[in-house]
């Protein structure tokens, strides 16, 4: 039936009944809800979602947790899913007039396709709900009727037994708002119906249905402590970082590798402590709410702690089930979901994850070898890489994950886990949209994607306008807004650029999405690209990494070959009179004669190769800007942590920020400091004015310290607000930004200094002396920018989001704390125009008209006609932030 017979019943101006029309709900799983109706016959209405109705049935007596006990449920019209929310009273006269009470809500699953089981006239499902749960089925009944009849029995399940609806009123009203009181039954404070013993037990305070615990006959504790390398500790209630693979070409061979499918759907983590199931995402946002059937499962284990890693599926978790998976998670359909377990980190207390994987599976295979409904064991191969790789693309899964069977648990990428996919799709980042046209014009035309360069820079990777269903052209619509700007937000070549064309909006990286391509074209993008999914579970940071499919790593190497090309046609451009101003200097740089040793000036190699492209500046202008600018870089960056952006292909090729030291590097220092994963690193230290140089030799254009010295990196000696305007604001805004910012701080008691950034905005820079703790110089600076945001709206933000900064300064505090960076003075940027990062007296800021004005073209004739170093004063300045410091 549709919704047009539920409209035909019933007069929107009398009753309070939710009118058909309002648009689907997305991004939930379907729903079922179950209503008390005292009409002029007492009876249960049970209803489920359907695609974008509720399926409706009226159950005189209400569902029996009896597997033998049928009741009769009278198929009615289809009703909107706005009525799963509606209690209240229907006027007396009006179709259905009487009281209606929730009885029960919640989420529902089919491992079938639902309408056909519907039209077949039997569906198995499975509810999870406070009162409802586990297996039932609706079955057609072959008597003639005005109205089909169906039969809602219980499934023999953990969760069958004696209870009746009737028994599990606690909580619902009848006419009048007085609680139900049923049949005189009630639960007990030990949650079991007096008078029915058997059958599931019940939580006191719901009254919520749970499934008997498995009988613990096991002491897993015990056995969990008898592995190599356990412990007694206790699970901490909160996510935990998941181990990674690399990828690779193909699996790698030997004994000492075991080989597990690679499931084709999203990561879980799962936690039990103290007995409460939580569920999260691989960037540890919590899932339980949306995985009540995973959940459920994973109590009835019995365990009172644990830690489980794994992968939500659905179907069989193969490439072809993947879009299934979305479509039940975002409510499209009501299909059955399965979470297969690959690794146990923790049992009822016991650390585990320093145990050989091996050792781990093995607990574990025990621990599922009767599994729960929805819980798998991922089972492996051991040795035989070549077999298992074969027969996992027979089946239809995109590769293999394989593992160190010897090696411990440790969390973040590296190469004990390694992944091989045989299919051409990989994950990009969506950086703009072009305008749509036609059946789309109310949205875009394609999505433009970008693919990360390294730890820091994104290239444009081409666009992708196909495999959008409208669920998820809507889904993006709202999501991305229209903020955006006509300047691109990643690099991109000018053939990319010419062949895009015009009215692309672009955007900073803002969602990930998976892509299916045939190859890359001679201009480095996508060749004929569909959309294979959206992948919410992951953000455009977790693409920083070598994650890379092979599509991925095709257009990067493609992209460089363009740019190559590209690089040979700018050597004819003529370069700007302005450039001349570095040319005096080049000579000097390319006379360094040896970089592989540490005596003597450092070789430039490739002098003549061009750096930045529309410009024409080479690598040996840039070399002599650094050597030219050296007195007044150096103090800027000595004996702090660096981190450097390396551009080996130009400023508009592949960059990428690095910070840990590298190998070939002879002269740049290092020192070790512990990074927020707990483990330690080596970071670039740069001393001298030929540690610089080396730097630059290895094409790095951009330097960026620590706020803090490598000595004493837990104190920082400085606070950087950067000030970076939204679209549309003028940068007379930016400049009056800045100045207000300067008197707030003044009033503060702190002295600041200013620094154009070589971008669009200005940095405001605050000295300390004495350093001070990097969580008092963070929370201070967030509280500086929220207040300001707080008391100026219109002007100021302090959240990063894109699509709320239009019109707006984001005041970004988050360059102030341990590990972060902020561009140093003098630094080049690697933009069009070689920018720099010039300091400046306040009194030159009503004359500044770019945040990009001063270039490696005009700056070292601007350091030579000035009288004075801006910031000389700041390093006999002697100001801290005791006030805040009390305060704590």
């Amino acid at each position: 039936m549709s919704l047009a017979e539920y409209r035909r019943k019933r007069d929107f101006a009398r009753t309070a009944e939710p009118e058909p029309g309002k648009p689907m709900p997305r991004g939930k799983r379907p729903l079922f809800v179950v209503q008390l109706h005292h009409a002029s016959r007492r009876h249960y209405d049970f209803r489920l979602q359907v695609g974008d109705a509720l399926k409706s049935w009226a159950v005189p007596k209400g569902p029996s947790y009896d597997p033998a006990v049928k009741r009769m449920a009278v198929e009615v019209e289809d009703h909107p899913l706005d009525y799963a929310g509606f209690e209240g009273d229907i006027p007396k006269g009006e179709y259905g007039g009487g009281h209606v009470a929730r009885f029960d809500t919640g989420t529902w699953s089919s491992e079938g396709d639902v309408e056909a089981q519907l039209a077949k006239g039997h569906l198995r499902f499975e509810l999870f709900g406070e009162r409802l749960k586990g297996g039932w089925h609706l079955v057609r009944s072959g008597k003639p009727a005005r109205q089909p009849q169906w039969l809602l029995f219980k499934e023999k399940d953990e969760f069958a037994g004696e209870l009746e609806a009737d028994d599990l009123l606690e909580g619902v009203t009848k006419p009048g708002g007085k609680p139900e009181s049923g049949n005189g039954k009630r639960v007990s404070e030990r949650g079991v119906a007096k008078g029915k013993r058997k059958g599931a037990a019940l939580v006191a305070s719901a009254p919520a249905v749970s499934p008997a615990a498995r009988k613990r006959r096991v002491d897993w504790a015990g056995r969990a402590a008898k592995l190599p390398g356990s412990r007694e500790r206790k699970l901490k209630d909160a996510a935990f970082m998941p181990q990674l693979a690399r990828l690779g070409e193909a699996p790698p061979a030997g004994e000492q590798w075991l080989h597990e499918l690679k499931w084709d759907g999203y990561r879980i983590l799962a936690t039990i402590v103290d007995g409460r199931v939580r569920l999260w995402s691989r960037n540890a946002l919590e899932w339980t709410d949306r995985l009540p059937d995973v959940a459920t499962a994973l109590a009835q284990l019995g365990l009172k702690a644990a830690a489980f890693d794994g992968e939500l599926i659905a179907g069989q978790g193969t490439q072809q089930d993947f879009n299934r998976l979305q479509a039940t998670l975002s409510g499209q359909q009501a299909g059955a979901l399965a979470y297969v377990m690959f690794d146990l980190l923790h049992v009822d207390g016991v650390d585990i994850s320093e145990a050989p994987l091996r050792e781990r599976k093995a607990l574990l295979a025990q621990l599922l070898a009767k599994p729960p409904r929805h819980l798998a064991y991922s089972s492996h191969v051991e040795g035989e890489a070549d077999a298992a790789y074969a027969l996992a693309a027979e089946q239809g899964f995109e590769g293999l994950i394989s593992k160190r069977a010897d090696r411990p648990y440790r969390p973040g990428r590296g190469d004990d886990w390694r992944k091989s996919k045989r299919r051409d799709s990989d994950e990009f980042a969506v950086v703009g949209t072009t305008p749509g046209k036609g059946a789309r014009a109310a949205g875009f035309g394609s999505l433009l994607l970008a693919r990360p360069d390294g730890d820091g820079g994104w290239s444009y990777a081409g666009r992708v306008g196909s495999g959008f269903d409208d669920a998820t052209m809507r889904a993006l619509v709202k999501r991305l807004g229209d903020a955006g700007s006509a300047t691109p937000s990643v690099a991109i070549t000018p053939t990319q650029q010419r062949e895009l064309g015009r009215g692309a909006r672009w955007f900073a990286p803002e969602l990930v999405v998976e892509v299916i391509a045939r190859g890359i074209g001679s201009s480095g993008v996508l060749r004929q690209p569909s959309l294979k999914a959206l992948r919410p579970d992951k953000t455009p940071a977790d693409l920083g990494d070598s994650d890379r499919g092979p599509v991925g790593r095709a257009a990067r190497g493609a992209a460089m070959a363009a740019r190559k090309s590209a690089k040979k046609a700018t050597k004819k451009v003529a370069k700007k009179p302005a450039a001349k101003v570095a040319k005096t200097a080049a000579k000097k740089a390319t006379k360094r004669t040896r970089d592989d040793d540490t005596a003597g000036p450092v070789r430039i190699s490739s002098p003549d190769r061009v750096v930045y492209p529309e410009d024409g500046y080479t690598k040996a202008e840039v070399a002599a800007y650094y050597d030219a600018v050296m007195p007044q870089l150096l103090p800027e960056i000595a004996g702090r942590p660096l981190s450097v952006i390396r551009c080996p292909d130009g400023s508009q090729g592949a960059c990428f920020f690095q910070k840990h030291h590298t190998a070939g590097l002879k002269r740049v220092d290092s020192v070790r400091l512990k990074e927020e994963s707990e483990a330690s690193g080596e970071y670039l230290v740069a001393g001298a004015a030929e540690d610089v140089m080396e730097l630059v030799q290895f094409n790095a254009l951009e330097f960026h310290p620590w706020g803090s010295h490598a000595d004493r990196p837990d104190r920082a000696d400085r606070i950087v607000f950067d000030l970076d305007p939204g679209p549309e604001v003028a940068f007379a805004e930016v400049r009056r930004a800045a100045r207000d910012v300067r008197e707030l701080l003044k009033k503060a008691g702190l002295e600041s200094f200013l620094r154009t950034t070589g971008g669009k905005g200005l940095h405001v820079v605050v000295p300390l002396a004495p350093a001070e703790d990097w969580e008092l110089v963070r929370r201070f600076a967030r509280g500086f920018a929220e207040s300001l945001a707080a008391a100026e709206p219109e002007r100021f933000i302090a959240v990063s989001t894109l699509k709320k900064r239009p019109g707006k300064i984001f005041v970004d505090y988050l360059r102030n704390g341990r590990g972060a960076t902020a561009v140093a003075s003098y630094s080049l940027r690697a933009r069009p125009g070689a920018p720099v990062a010039m300091p400046l007296p306040w009194s030159a800021l009503p004359r500044l008209t770019s945040g990009a004005q001063y270039t490696l073209a005009n700056t070292p004739a601007h350091l030579r006609r000035r009288r004075s170093d801006p910031w000389a004063g700041m390093a006999r300045l002697k100001q801290g932030l005791a006030r805040w410091r009390q305060q704590d």
